[in-house]
């Protein structure tokens, strides 16, 4: 494991996956911030050193943590995403407002935010400007960017809008993190996890399933049992031989025939989304999966972080190790 140097304070941490990678990237957690019951379990479960807060951001006296590293998270998507109605500031979970008082109570070295890329549209400019200039009258130059993870080693194109945010001395030293390498098709990912229980058929399907996946969706509780998603993407899932109609709680056996069409398990849609063996997770079938589907992709966290990293002088992450996509 990396040895942190950094500090970081991360709210709306979901199940960990930006933690994870910004952990990966040099990053120790004074702090860590989640309302779910399970999501903060299932950080308890991987880390029980870290200060789990669960409970709402609203919650947490920025002034306790002046002075730290970064402060992070993935505030919520609804306000921004078509399924959530777009509603912006008009959204009542729209939390960017508690990020910008963090930002004025910690007065960080940096600060790094994601979100969908519906926030990056034409209809929400007014907005991300507003965001723009209270961090310039805070002392920090910051920049959006829409990164893709299939960029950065995970076998699905999941877009997100990363706000990235220093003092102006450091953000002339920071650049957005490039490709790091070819796709991942998700044949070639899951294919050890398919033939786990001894399917005749797991080669034949990771030579069909050589694409990058759709969007995981992870949903809400309203939303109803764990699937993969709307209409379209089930389609999209078909095509690389998986039924997007619900979770699988095992890998095919052997008694399934060849030519079976599978559905995935929660454990391979974790890989789909970047995380590696060593994060596990907390909770039910459905909680697990909603856990797995909501997360920031380790591996494009630990890129940026490292960037941050590098802006701040730190240079790169103790021991240089990288998140690995199992195989």
């Amino acid at each position: 494991m990396t040895t942190p140097q950094l500090s970081s304070l991360e709210i709306c941490a979901g199940a960990g996956g930006q933690s994870y990678g910004l952990e990966q990237a040099g990053f120790g957690h004074e702090l860590v911030v989640e309302i779910d019951r399970d999501a903060s379990a299932t950080l308890r479960l991987n880390r029980p050193e870290w200060h789990v807060h669960e409970g709402d951001v609203r919650e947490v006296n920025g002034r306790d943590y002046r002075g730290i590293d970064l402060l992070a998270g993935g505030v919520p998507c609804p306000p921004f995403s078509v399924a959530g109605k777009q509603l912006g500031a008009n959204d009542e979970r729209d939390l960017f407002p508690e990020a910008l008082r963090l930002v004025r109570e910690t007065k960080p070295a940096a600060v790094m935010l994601e979100n969908v890329k519906g926030l990056a549209s034409a209809r929400f400019a007014t907005y991300r400007q507003s965001i723009l200039d209270e961090l310039g009258r805070l002392g920090y130059q910051a920049d959006w960017q829409l990164l893709l993870a299939s960029e950065f080693g995970v076998p699905q194109l999941r877009p997100r809008f990363i706000l990235v945010a220093l003092k102006r001395s450091s953000f002339k030293k920071f650049e957005w993190p490039g490709a790091v390498g070819s796709p991942r098709a998700v044949g070639d990912t899951l294919f050890p996890l398919m033939a786990a229980n001894g399917w005749s058929g797991a080669e034949a399907w990771a030579r069909k399933a050589q694409g990058i996946a759709p969007t995981v969706v992870g949903g809400s509780k309203k939303h109803g049992g764990a699937d993969l998603g709307p209409t379209r993407a089930k389609e999209s899932w078909l095509k690389l031989g998986v039924d997007g109609k619900g979770i699988a709680d095992e890998a095919p056996s052997a008694q399934h025939p060849a030519r079976f069409t599978p559905r995935l398990t929660n454990e391979m849609v974790s890989r789909i989304q970047g995380f590696d063996d060593a994060w596990t997770f907390s909770g039910r079938k459905t909680s697990v999966y909603r856990q797995i589907g909501n997360a920031f992709p380790p591996p494009v966290a630990q890129s940026v972080g490292t960037a941050i990293r590098r802006a701040l002088g730190a240079g790169e992450a103790a021991g240089k190790k990288h998140l690995r996509i199992v195989a």
